[in-house]
């Protein structure tokens, strides 16, 4: 049998080389297999709201379903979040986006990947919509070739694989490009990623949280 020191001391060092940015690009760790079946099969979105939804909320929902192709938006009701997250799962969704609000504006969204994680927070700020603006015309449904601007370091390159993998690989002649920039090396909303679900809430570790200042490049 190996010691328990020895045992112990190889633990450690195995979890230091899994988030060690130098050296560690070939260890092998929860993230690699969370999206181990992006690119090879289009993802499926559900799109749902906070219970009792203002109609600006309805109306972001509807918005966001246009913005992700193979969106579904489904009418939240009196389901529990446990609930949504089951019958996502049973009908094969690999995403279940949740919108917020306050006081009619909507202010969080919530990227709960499927099966098993990661969920992220994200606080929205200053939303204009599409029916905000006059005379805009309809929107392309193409799958959109993404650009990700200063999202370099760890945490960037994480949170810019979460929203990358919510779209299907475009073809080669699409017209539509979806831009996420990221400003002054910091992502201006608030998020917090969890490695579990979203009924798991309360269990789950917390593997990147937002603090004021955070460095993202």
């Amino acid at each position: 049998l190996i010691p328990t020191e020895i045992r112990r001391e190889a633990l450690t060092l195995q979890k230091q080389l899994e988030f060690d940015d130098e050296g560690g690009e070939g260890v092998s760790s929860h993230v690699d297999d969370e999206y181990k079946w992006a690119g090879v099969e289009d993802p499926k979105i559900m799109v749902t709201t906070s219970r009792d939804p203002s109609s600006r909320l309805k109306m972001f929902a509807k918005e966001l379903r246009l913005i992700f192709p193979n969106a579904q938006r489904m009418n939240r009701g009196n389901h529990e979040v446990s609930a949504l997250v089951q019958a996502s799962k049973a009908n094969d969704v690999t995403d279940l986006l949740i919108v917020h609000e306050h006081r009619g504006m909507p202010d969080g969204l919530i990227v709960c990947h499927l099966p098993f994680g990661p969920t992220a927070y994200f606080t929205l700020c200053n939303v204009v919509m599409r029916h905000d603006i006059p005379d805009l015309g309809t929107m392309s449904e193409a799958f959109p070739h993404l650009i990700f601007h200063n999202f370099t370091s760890r945490l960037g390159q994480r949170v810019s694989n979460i929203m990358k993998y919510l779209f299907p690989v475009p073809k080669d002649d699409s017209k539509r490009v979806v831009t996420f920039a990221n400003q002054d090396d910091y992502i201006s909303f608030l998020y917090m990623i969890k490695l579990g679900t979203l009924e798991n809430e309360s269990t789950s570790e917390v593997e990147w949280q937002w603090h004021p200042y955070t460095n993202t490049a």
